[in-house]
């Protein structure tokens, strides 16, 4: 078939406006023209009908009072009853429909494409303002640049598409279990990109090296906000402040955060400058030593 008629089939099934935008897609797969009838045009439907209601009779009036013990034996009086329709002449062209075929359709006809149609759905969204798309339940990431835009998105059996003004931006492997977010990093602004290698676990791991009191502080800070990855920035920032501290030090500082409730940045630091952890040890050593006096009885007053 010449290129430019190819061209238009796909131009007339894919784009016309009355053709599901899948079906139109499964015929330009095929080079399949598709002339739906048009609405409140009684003829287009009428013209469509009469073929069926042909071959209906034709087919069904002949073998409605016949009966068949096994589909291989319909099948096999249906194919006869077709041969003869279509070999039949018909009185205004004076030839059948056998002929018309023989004569203008198989000439043009083409081989089956190797490779199957595969079924797609086609949905517009509007992308939100974490720069991913929903499909059946399910979010994608496309580039940042497109957040409140409206995009097409394609979705097969095993990929999601995203498609803005006619070109593809983003595609994904289709989820159907797992996180509900699939996030590609060149998708994400470079502030949020900085972070994606980081995970909870890893947090608690690095700052575990350090000791549980870092770690339990840790996994306060991530705890306090309503998704663990709102407490990265924090947590990545005490840790840098813990860089040039010994580990017993960094301990003394995490508990004292811990034990009144510092959970941000700029309170550990606060702690750090102000040498809050030392003077909290001396006030608790101090505490710890017990008071000796005529009127305090001990705890061997009691026993």
């Amino acid at each position: 078939m010449p290129d430019n008629l190819k061209s238009a089939i796909h131009k007339a099934s894919f784009y016309d406006p009355e053709v599901n935008r899948s079906y139109g897609a499964m015929a330009s797969h095929y080079a399949v023209g598709i002339l739906p009838a048009r609405p409140n045009r009684p003829r287009d439907k009428a013209a469509v009908e009469a073929g069926v209601r042909f071959a209906q009779s034709y087919i069904v009036g002949r073998l409605r009072n016949v009966t068949f013990f096994s589909l291989a034996e319909c099948n096999a009086a249906i194919a006869v009853a077709v041969e003869r329709m279509n070999s039949r002449e018909m009185r205004r062209l004076g030839m059948s429909r056998r002929q018309l075929f023989e004569a203008i359709e198989r000439p043009v006809m083409q081989a089956l494409l190797q490779d199957d149609f595969e079924y797609a759905e086609w949905n517009l969204a509007r992308v939100g303002i974490d720069y991913h798309v929903e499909v059946r339940g399910f979010f994608y990431s496309v580039p940042h640049a497109l957040i409140r835009e409206q995009v097409d998105t394609r979705a097969t059996a095993r990929t999601v598409e995203v498609f803005h003004r006619g070109k593809r931006v983003a595609a994904h492997a289709r989820r159907y279990g797992g996180p509900r977010h699939g996030t590609q990093p060149e998708h994400m602004p470079s502030a949020h990109r900085r972070y994606a290698e980081w995970t909870p676990e890893r947090l608690q791991r690095d700052a575990r090296g350090i000791g549980p009191a870092t770690e339990a502080l840790i996994i306060a800070v991530m705890a306090r906000r309503p998704h663990p990855e709102q407490g990265f920035r924090t947590c990545l920032g005490i840790l840098r402040l813990f860089r040039s501290l010994d580990a017993a030090r960094v301990e003394a500082v995490s508990h004292r955060a811990v034990e009144i409730g510092a959970l941000s940045y700029g309170s550990v630091a606060s702690i750090l400058k102000h040498r809050l952890d030392r003077t909290a040890a001396s006030a608790g050593s101090a505490e710890g030593a017990p008071l000796l006096h005529d009127n305090i009885r001990g705890s061997g007053y009691y026993h």
